[in-house]
C-alpha cells in the first residue's frame, strides 16, 4: 500500500501546453521583435497581475497608458489568451485516468487568471477529474507563497506527508517542499510515471 494517496497537479505545462509565444508568432514575422515585445511590454512580471486577480481588461488598461503604440497587441493578450494553449503535454491524462481508477484522490493547484479555468475546464475535460482546483486568479494569491497551498488543504482536509504535488517550477516544489509535500519536478510524463510507480501508484495499483 503506498504512503501516498492523493496527488495534487499543476496544470500550466503538466496537463497543458502554455506559453504566450504560440499567440505571438502568429502576429510576429520577426522573432526577434516578438522576443522584445515579450520582454519590455507584455512581461511575465506585468502577467502575474493577472493571476493574482487582475482582470485582463484593468491590467491592459494600465499598460496600454505606458505603451499606447501596442494597444492592440496588449488587449490581445486577453481577447486570444486560449490560443497560448495549443493543447495537452502528451501522457498526462491518462495518467491522471490511471491515478483516479486507482481510488487515488486527485487535485489542482494553479497560477491561473479567474477568467480562463472555466474555459479550459471544459476544453480539457481531464480537469473534471480533479476534486478541487484552487485557482490563484480566484484567490489573490499565488505559488509559491504558501497561503495558497494553506487554502488547498483547509478544503479538502488532504495530508500534506501523504501528498504528491506535481508542478514544473522548481521555486513551487521548493515551497510545497517546506509545508511537508512530497513532491515531483515535472519535466515530462514519463518521468512522473516513473516517480508515481516507485510509490507504488502504477496503473492499476494503489
Amino acid at each position: 500500500m503506498s504512503s501516498v494517496d492523493t496527488v495534487v497537479f499543476d496544470l500550466g505545462n503538466v496537463v497543458f501546453c502554455w506559453n504566450p509565444r504560440h499567440l505571438y508568432r502568429k502576429v510576429f514575422d520577426d522573432e526577434t521583435e516578438m522576443e522584445t515585445f515579450l520582454h519590455t511590454v507584455c512581461t511575465m512580471a506585468w502577467h502575474l497581475a493577472h493571476d493574482r486577480g487582475t482582470s485582463f481588461r484593468d491590467n491592459a488598461a494600465a499598460l496600454k497608458k505606458e505603451f499606447p503604440e501596442h494597444g492592440p497587441l496588449i488587449d490581445m493578450w486577453g481577447e486570444r489568451f486560449q490560443e497560448m494553449i495549443p493543447g495537452r503535454l502528451p501522457g498526462t491524462r491518462e495518467i491522471m485516468e490511471s491515478l483516479k481508477a486507482g481510488g487515488v484522490t486527485l487535485h489542482g493547484i494553479t497560477n491561473m487568471p479567474a477568467e480562463v479555468y472555466p474555459v479550459l475546464r471544459e476544453r480539457f475535460p481531464e480537469l473534471q477529474l480533479l476534486e478541487v482546483t484552487v485557482v490563484s486568479g480566484d484567490e489573490g494569491v499565488i505559488k509559491p507563497h504558501r497561503r495558497i497551498f494553506d487554502i488547498l488543504a483547509e478544503r479538502t482536509g488532504l495530508v500534506p506527508a501523504r501528498t504528491l504535488f506535481v508542478d514544473d517550477s522548481r521555486l513551487n516544489i521548493d515551497a510545497a517542499e517546506e509545508l511537508g509535500f512530497r513532491t515531483h519536478h515535472f519535466t515530462g510524463a514519463a518521468g512522473l510515471a516513473d516517480h508515481l510507480e516507485a510509490l507504488g501508484l502504477a496503473k492499476g495499483k494503489t
